[in-house]
């Protein structure tokens, strides 16, 4: 058994990998078809264990900012050379983004502007700047803030041509409004975007809430009282998401205050849960898939992206791959939704084996 934390988390580098794993398992079945429902993002208002996926990483993220910055900050070296390479690489993603939407055919005159990787970009550098020039109160204030100003506006603030915002409906609110007059391209639901102008800002808070974890990893010398620190936190933000959602419903399409806490909560608990099996207790053998795929975590996400053109557009037999892969097991007796399921791991596993290359070679692309 370990007493102390090494600089660098085993435990976060595999939450990160298991977390890019799954979004490639939740994005790629072998058919929308047949998806078991907890693989399936809730339809509006309420929250499966898909819905976790995406949240878990800007937590991450907000976590992998405190305890990769902390240090440089420390050592005096020049904030503006730091936001400089924040705001290069948040371009970068931002970009990739672009690139996935874009491939194979690049048609330029049907862009999304919006979209995962170009959420993670806006986050990712929102954060570093105020991990730069905040301390950790100005950041919970600043949190706090947005997620309640955020409840304010959806939930009591009339839309124009509508009146008292809906949240039963995704038309009838101020982050569809929004997305209508405001944002160009394609929008991934025609009228809405999920990932949209408005919902970005309570995305921000999610990585705030790694921040602040994070921010308690570094500061709290004794790992056992650092890990009842980040427990209590986690539990406080999932009971807090709870009664929030009595008056603010948990969405993920909206990224709702609630939402945004919740799912923080749960992260941070699974982060703590990770930290005393893996750090601590030292049970780390069986991370090597998600240590793996967080070693790339980016690189992953965007191969997988790129070989949809493969695993859904290969011919064989007159139909694509994923079609001849359900429709052959069915044949042979095995349920539609598992033949699916099977699909999607396979292709995870398929996305692992570059990525496997990558690590083993000790290539790690810092997009």
């Amino acid at each position: 058994m370990k007493t102390e934390l090494s600089n660098r988390l085993i435990s976060l580098d595999a939450l990160r990998g298991f977390t890019i794993a799954g979004m490639v398992i939740v994005n790629d079945p072998g058919s929308w078809s047949h998806v078991y429902a907890p693989l399936l993002h809730a339809e509006w208002n309420g929250i499966t264990p898909t819905d976790y996926v995406f949240p878990f990483f800007l937590f991450i993220v907000g976590v992998s900012i405190a305890l990769a910055y902390d240090k440089r900050v420390k050592a005096n070296e020049s904030k503006q050379e730091l936001l400089k390479k924040i705001l290069w690489r948040s371009v970068k993603i931002y970009l990739l983004g672009l690139f996935l939407w874009l491939w194979p055919d690049f048609d330029f005159t049907a862009i999304r502007w919006t979209g995962v990787l170009q959420r993670i970009s806006v986050v990712f550098f929102v954060c570093g700047m105020l991990f730069l020039y905040t301390d950790w109160k100005a950041q919970l204030r600043i949190g706090v803030g947005i997620l309640i100003a955020y409840w304010i506006v959806m939930v009591f603030i009339p839309v124009p041509g509508i009146g008292t915002p809906d949240l039963s409906v995704p038309e009838k609110n101020w982050a569809n409004y929004l997305d209508t007059i405001l944002l160009p391209g394609v929008m991934w639901q025609k009228t809405w975007d999920p990932e949209g102008i408005l919902s970005t800002f309570p995305s921000i808070v999610s990585g705030i809430c790694g921040m602040l974890i994070g921010r308690i990893i570094l500061d709290v010398n004794d790992p056992y009282r650092k890990l009842t620190w980040v427990f209590f936190w986690g539990v406080i933000m999932i009971t807090v998401g709870g009664i929030w959602n009595w008056f603010f419903p948990i969405n993920k399409n909206l990224w709702t205050s609630s939402y945004t806490l919740y799912t923080s909560g749960l992260a941070s608990l699974g982060l703590g849960a990770m930290i005393l099996i893996v750090d601590l207790l030292g049970y780390h053998k069986w991370t090597s898939l998600g240590r793996i795929y967080g070693a790339n975590a980016i690189t992953a996400y965007v191969l997988a992206g790129m070989l949809t053109l493969v695993f859904y557009g290969l011919p064989i037999g007159g139909q694509s791959l994923n079609d001849a892969w359900v429709n052959g097991l069915h044949e042979l007796g095995v349920s539609l939704k598992f033949a699916s399921f099977t699909y999607a791991v396979l292709y995870m596993l398929i996305v692992f084996i570059p990525v496997y290359i990558l690590y083993r070679k000790k290539i790690f692309i810092k997009v």
